[in-house]
């Protein structure tokens, strides 16, 4: 499996949200910290087709798990 070339800009498009640094930044400081039982994926604030990414992006060990990941981290 090749490393993953994405980073959290292109995770956030993936999930159908803006991508600018400031949104971001925005968006983690908004919803943190993240309660260590939640999940990343069954978070309160992703649509349903959100947390179906998320779910499948870890459970495939898929491209975007590293970055999925990182935004876990930062949101706890």
């Amino acid at each position: 499996m090749e490393p993953s070339q994405h980073n959290l800009s292109e995770l956030f498009r993936q999930l159908g949200l803006p991508a600018d640094k400031a949104y971001i930044e925005q968006f983690i400081l908004e919803h943190k910290p993240l309660e260590p039982a939640v999940k990343i994926s069954a978070a309160p604030f992703w649509t349903p087709a959100q947390r179906d990414f998320l779910l499948k992006a870890l459970l495939d060990d898929a491209d975007w798990a590293p970055m999925v990941d990182q935004l876990n981290a930062e949101l706890r």
